[in-house]
């Protein structure tokens, strides 16, 4: 177990497509958590940037581009990337910097401005890179990859194309109440699966779109907190960036061959379950304890995975978890309080930011008509492309 660290403060740029540049998406989510936090840009000792590779030389140096951006101060400056787990990774790397005494308060931030239509590698001839080679090897794009997880829990555990229609409806629902999602519209399992197939069995409305946002947090350790005035700030108890162990026997994309079990036995589990224990390892505290939790529902299909792997039912139990209606607000355990990526989109490097303010509000009972009655523990998970983990659990 580590130290807490607080969560000062938290901002979001509403997500969409604006047609504007991520600097400006980020600066409006950094400068919005500034003001939560109640603290000056001039009060910040180190600045944590999670790069977005469509930025351009800008956005590969993302802390010291959000850094000008705010104004030159002389903070501390570090630039991540990791996928769709680079805000966990900012949020790890602040949080190694307040744990290690080098500066009181932490700004993280993240932005993207993604391409209209699905992700794709970028340019040119890489066959060292497992991106590339499962686009050009393959055909695997990410909606096909979706549709083969699917695929997958329907041939073990029995999910069908309503069960996942059922994901759609209730994040849709919650995405209706919050005022930074991109999609606040309310939809029917009907509608569901009267949307165009894009990766058989998944419909359009199955899977996430792109999208253009930012998200920032102020994290700070609790002695800085309290002198701030904040006497129970949420606090991060554990962040999770583990790998994957050798062997792996579940096909996870970029990477398009499973490894040998024949002289190794396999892990005890898979990587992506792994993710979680990891946290609740670190942290002290059981999947029983959770309130709620933020999941990367890049499909459908792939919340109903995200629930065995948290530990909220057993293997292939997922789909009945859904039914029942645990995991909806009011239910044991809801899971995408905030719309999810269903009503969000991708914006790749800020959207594990995103889950972290979205627990923010929760757990300190701010989240309006999305509130979680009681809230007091939770967790995000999501996965980056290349064997990055990303888990972060908070509680009050």
């Amino acid at each position: 177990m580590t130290a807490d660290v607080a969560v000062l403060g938290v901002g979001l740029r509403p997500w969409g497509k604006w047609g504007r540049g991520f600097v400006e998406y980020g600066a409006v989510a950094a400068r919005a958590a500034l003001a939560d936090a109640g603290l000056e840009w001039r009060d910040i000792g180190s600045i944590v940037g999670a790069n977005t590779v469509r930025g351009g030389y800008p956005g590969q140096v993302a802390g010291a581009t959000f850094a000008k951006a705010l104004g030159w101060q002389g903070a501390r400056v570090t630039s991540v990337y990791a996928a769709c787990a680079s805000g966990a990774q900012a949020i790890a790397t602040a949080r190694a910097q307040i744990l290690a005494g080098l500066t009181d308060a932490v700004l993280v931030v993240g932005a993207d401005a993604a391409p209209k239509g699905f992700f794709r590698p970028a340019g040119g001839e890489r066959p060292d890179d497992p991106d590339w080679l499962r686009f050009r090897l393959l055909g695997a794009t990410n909606p096909t990859y979706f549709g083969l997880y699917a695929r997958r829990r329907m041939a073990l555990h029995g999910d069908t194309p309503d069960d996942f229609a059922l994901v759609k409806v209730k994040n849709a629902a919650s995405g209706a109440l919050n005022p930074y999602a991109r999609y606040r519209k309310r939809v029917t399992a009907e509608e569901v699966a009267a949307s165009a197939v894009v990766a058989d069995p998944l419909r359009l409305l199955d899977i996430c779109a792109t999208s253009d946002g930012g998200a920032a947090l102020v994290l700070s350790s609790l002695e800085f907190a309290h002198r701030q005035g904040a006497s129970r700030p949420v606090r991060i108890r554990a962040v999770s960036t583990v790998t994957p162990r050798y062997p792996s026997t579940v096909l996870d994309l970029p990477d398009i061959a499973t490894d040998s079990s024949t002289a190794v036995a396999p892990a005890e589990q898979t990587f992506r379950a792994s993710i979680a224990r990891a946290a609740y390892e670190e942290a002290g505290i059981g999947p029983e304890e959770l309130s709620l939790a933020e999941v990367y529902d890049l499909s459908t299909a792939l919340e109903l995975q995200w629930y065995e792997d948290l530990g909220l039912c057993g293997e292939g139990e997922g789909a009945k978890l859904l039914r029942e209606g645990a995991t909806a607000p009011g239910g044991q355990i809801p899971v995408n309080a905030s719309g999810g990526l269903a009503s969000f989109g991708e914006a790749v490097p800020a959207q594990a930011i995103a889950q972290v303010c979205e627990l923010t509000w929760q757990l300190r009972g701010t989240a309006g008509d999305r509130q979680i009655a009681g809230a007091r523990v939770g967790i995000t998970a999501n996965q980056g492309l290349f064997g990055h983990g990303s888990s972060v659990l908070a509680l009050r």
